[in-house]
Protein backbone atom coordinates (compact mmCIF):
# COMPACT_ATOMS: atom_id res chain seq x y z
CA UNK A 1 0.00 0.00 0.00
CA UNK A 2 2.76 2.40 0.88
CA UNK A 3 4.69 1.09 -1.97
CA UNK A 4 1.79 3.12 -4.61
CA UNK A 5 2.40 6.18 -2.54
CA UNK A 6 6.11 5.51 -2.73
CA UNK A 7 5.35 5.32 -7.05
CA UNK A 8 3.35 8.41 -6.84
CA UNK A 9 6.08 10.59 -4.93
CA UNK A 10 9.16 8.88 -6.74
CA UNK A 11 6.99 10.41 -10.73
CA UNK A 12 6.89 13.70 -9.18
CA UNK A 13 10.37 14.57 -7.52
CA UNK A 14 13.32 13.28 -6.70
CA UNK A 15 13.99 12.33 -2.68
CA UNK A 16 17.20 11.48 -1.30
CA UNK A 17 17.40 8.26 1.02
CA UNK A 18 16.93 10.21 4.35
CA UNK A 19 13.88 12.41 2.33
CA UNK A 20 12.29 8.97 1.90
CA UNK A 21 13.07 7.56 5.05
CA UNK A 22 11.45 10.95 6.85
CA UNK A 23 8.30 10.72 4.83
CA UNK A 24 7.86 6.84 5.45
CA UNK A 25 8.41 7.39 9.07
CA UNK A 26 5.63 9.67 9.76
CA UNK A 27 2.68 8.05 7.33
CA UNK A 28 -0.38 5.88 8.49
CA UNK A 29 -1.72 3.23 6.72
CA UNK A 30 -5.60 3.63 6.87
CA UNK A 31 -7.92 0.66 5.52
CA UNK A 32 -11.58 1.59 5.31
CA UNK A 33 -14.24 -0.93 3.94
CA UNK A 34 -16.88 -0.19 1.34
CA UNK A 35 -19.88 2.40 2.96
CA UNK A 36 -17.56 3.12 6.10
CA UNK A 37 -16.76 7.07 6.63
CA UNK A 38 -13.12 8.90 6.54
CA UNK A 39 -15.20 11.42 8.14
CA UNK A 40 -18.30 12.56 9.35
CA UNK A 41 -20.30 15.88 9.37
CA UNK A 42 -19.17 17.81 12.18
CA UNK A 43 -15.94 15.97 13.28
CA UNK A 44 -12.72 18.37 12.63
CA UNK A 45 -10.71 16.64 10.12
CA UNK A 46 -7.00 16.68 10.83
CA UNK A 47 -5.06 14.67 7.90
CA UNK A 48 -3.71 14.82 4.53
CA UNK A 49 -5.11 11.71 2.97
CA UNK A 50 -3.83 9.99 -0.03
CA UNK A 51 -5.72 7.54 -1.71
CA UNK A 52 -3.41 4.13 -2.55
CA UNK A 53 -6.15 2.31 -3.53
CA UNK A 54 -10.31 2.22 -3.33
CA UNK A 55 -12.70 5.08 -4.36
CA UNK A 56 -14.00 7.63 -2.30
CA UNK A 57 -16.63 10.15 -2.32
CA UNK A 58 -17.16 14.05 -0.63
CA UNK A 59 -20.95 15.01 0.38
CA UNK A 60 -22.72 16.57 2.15
CA UNK A 61 -26.76 16.14 2.75
CA UNK A 62 -29.12 19.30 3.04
CA UNK A 63 -31.85 19.70 5.62
CA UNK A 64 -34.35 17.46 3.16
CA UNK A 65 -31.97 15.20 3.48
CA UNK A 66 -30.93 15.15 -0.09
CA UNK A 67 -26.95 14.24 -0.74
CA UNK A 68 -24.52 16.57 -2.66
CA UNK A 69 -21.64 15.27 -4.17
CA UNK A 70 -18.42 17.60 -4.11
CA UNK A 71 -16.21 14.78 -5.00
CA UNK A 72 -14.90 11.97 -5.82
CA UNK A 73 -11.26 10.33 -5.09
CA UNK A 74 -9.43 7.48 -6.16
CA UNK A 75 -6.03 5.81 -6.64
CA UNK A 76 -3.33 8.50 -6.38
CA UNK A 77 -5.46 11.36 -5.74
CA UNK A 78 -5.34 13.24 -2.43
CA UNK A 79 -8.89 13.58 0.12
CA UNK A 80 -9.76 15.34 2.46
CA UNK A 81 -12.12 18.82 3.95
CA UNK A 82 -9.15 21.36 3.61
CA UNK A 83 -11.60 24.08 5.02
CA UNK A 84 -12.20 21.90 8.24
CA UNK A 85 -8.19 20.87 8.29
CA UNK A 86 -6.89 24.62 7.92
CA UNK A 87 -9.86 26.24 10.53
CA UNK A 88 -9.98 23.57 12.82
CA UNK A 89 -14.02 23.61 12.92
CA UNK A 90 -16.30 21.53 12.28
CA UNK A 91 -16.36 19.49 8.75
CA UNK A 92 -20.24 20.34 6.70
CA UNK A 93 -19.13 17.15 4.47
CA UNK A 94 -18.81 13.45 4.88
CA UNK A 95 -16.34 11.25 3.08
CA UNK A 96 -16.82 7.66 2.67
CA UNK A 97 -15.66 4.52 0.74
CA UNK A 98 -17.52 3.12 -2.24
CA UNK A 99 -15.05 0.59 -2.42
CA UNK A 100 -12.99 -1.04 0.07
CA UNK A 101 -10.02 1.41 0.25
CA UNK A 102 -6.05 2.45 1.64
CA UNK A 103 -5.24 5.30 2.30
CA UNK A 104 -1.82 6.96 3.36
CA UNK A 105 -2.74 9.76 5.75
CA UNK A 106 -0.28 12.14 7.88
CA UNK A 107 -1.27 14.47 10.68
CA UNK A 108 -1.52 18.02 9.11
CA UNK A 109 1.49 19.06 11.40
CA UNK A 110 3.65 16.19 9.97
CA UNK A 111 2.77 17.37 6.47
CA UNK A 112 3.76 20.44 7.61
CA UNK A 113 6.86 18.92 8.62
CA UNK A 114 7.76 17.64 5.96
CA UNK A 115 6.68 20.53 3.47
CA UNK A 116 9.50 22.82 5.34
CA UNK A 117 11.60 20.07 5.84
CA UNK A 118 12.29 18.91 1.85
CA UNK A 119 11.78 21.20 -0.29
CA UNK A 120 10.79 19.10 -3.49
CA UNK A 121 8.05 17.52 -1.49
CA UNK A 122 6.80 21.18 -0.86
CA UNK A 123 6.98 21.52 -4.54
CA UNK A 124 5.12 18.99 -5.12
CA UNK A 125 2.59 19.85 -2.77
CA UNK A 126 2.01 23.20 -4.41
CA UNK A 127 1.78 21.73 -7.89
CA UNK A 128 -1.23 19.90 -6.30
CA UNK A 129 -2.96 22.53 -4.62
CA UNK A 130 -2.63 24.52 -8.21
CA UNK A 131 -4.17 21.66 -10.35
CA UNK A 132 -6.67 21.52 -7.87
CA UNK A 133 -7.65 24.86 -7.43
CA UNK A 134 -7.74 24.67 -11.59
CA UNK A 135 -9.95 21.85 -11.15
CA UNK A 136 -12.54 23.65 -9.04
CA UNK A 137 -12.71 26.48 -11.00
CA UNK A 138 -13.26 24.72 -14.06
CA UNK A 139 -16.00 22.76 -12.62
CA UNK A 140 -17.66 25.46 -10.76
CA UNK A 141 -17.90 27.35 -14.31
CA UNK A 142 -18.94 24.26 -16.27
CA UNK A 143 -21.53 23.61 -13.42
CA UNK A 144 -23.08 27.18 -14.04
CA UNK A 145 -22.83 27.16 -18.12
CA UNK A 146 -23.48 23.65 -19.60
CA UNK A 147 -26.44 21.64 -20.10
CA UNK A 148 -26.85 18.85 -17.96
CA UNK A 149 -25.88 16.39 -21.36
CA UNK A 150 -22.81 18.69 -21.27
CA UNK A 151 -21.46 18.16 -17.92
CA UNK A 152 -22.24 14.35 -18.49
CA UNK A 153 -20.07 13.63 -21.25
CA UNK A 154 -17.63 15.96 -20.42
CA UNK A 155 -17.66 14.27 -17.20
CA UNK A 156 -17.22 10.96 -19.02
CA UNK A 157 -14.40 12.17 -21.23
CA UNK A 158 -12.61 13.47 -18.41
CA UNK A 159 -13.38 10.65 -15.87
CA UNK A 160 -13.90 7.70 -17.60
CA UNK A 161 -13.08 5.12 -14.64
CA UNK A 162 -15.43 6.79 -12.66
CA UNK A 163 -18.17 5.90 -15.17
CA UNK A 164 -17.34 2.49 -14.21
CA UNK A 165 -16.67 2.17 -11.07
CA UNK A 166 -19.58 4.73 -9.49
CA UNK A 167 -22.66 4.01 -9.02
CA UNK A 168 -25.38 6.21 -11.60
CA UNK A 169 -27.41 8.02 -9.13
CA UNK A 170 -23.65 9.12 -7.37
CA UNK A 171 -22.70 10.57 -10.45
CA UNK A 172 -25.86 11.99 -11.06
CA UNK A 173 -25.51 13.83 -7.49
CA UNK A 174 -22.00 15.42 -8.47
CA UNK A 175 -23.42 16.33 -11.77
CA UNK A 176 -26.35 18.17 -10.02
CA UNK A 177 -28.91 16.63 -11.91
CA UNK A 178 -31.16 14.14 -10.80
CA UNK A 179 -30.84 10.25 -11.68
CA UNK A 180 -33.82 10.10 -14.27
CA UNK A 181 -32.14 13.21 -16.12
CA UNK A 182 -28.87 10.96 -16.04
CA UNK A 183 -30.81 8.01 -17.33
CA UNK A 184 -32.47 9.93 -20.43
CA UNK A 185 -28.96 11.69 -21.05
CA UNK A 186 -27.37 8.43 -21.16
CA UNK A 187 -29.99 6.49 -23.11
CA UNK A 188 -30.17 9.44 -25.51
CA UNK A 189 -25.98 8.95 -25.78
CA UNK A 190 -26.27 5.34 -26.36
CA UNK A 191 -29.04 5.48 -29.23
CA UNK A 192 -26.38 8.33 -31.05
CA UNK A 193 -23.64 6.38 -31.02
CA UNK A 194 -25.69 3.13 -32.33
Amino acid sequence: MYENFQRYIDERVALCDAESKLVRSVAVIKKIRKRQYLLQEGDVWKYDAFVSSGCLRTYSINEKGSEHIIGFSIENWWCGDRESLLSGEPSRFNIDAIEDSELVMFTHTNFEMLCREIPAFNQMVNNILNKSFITQQNRINASLSNTAEEKYLNFVKKYPEFALRVPQNMIASYLGITPETLSRIRTQTARNKG
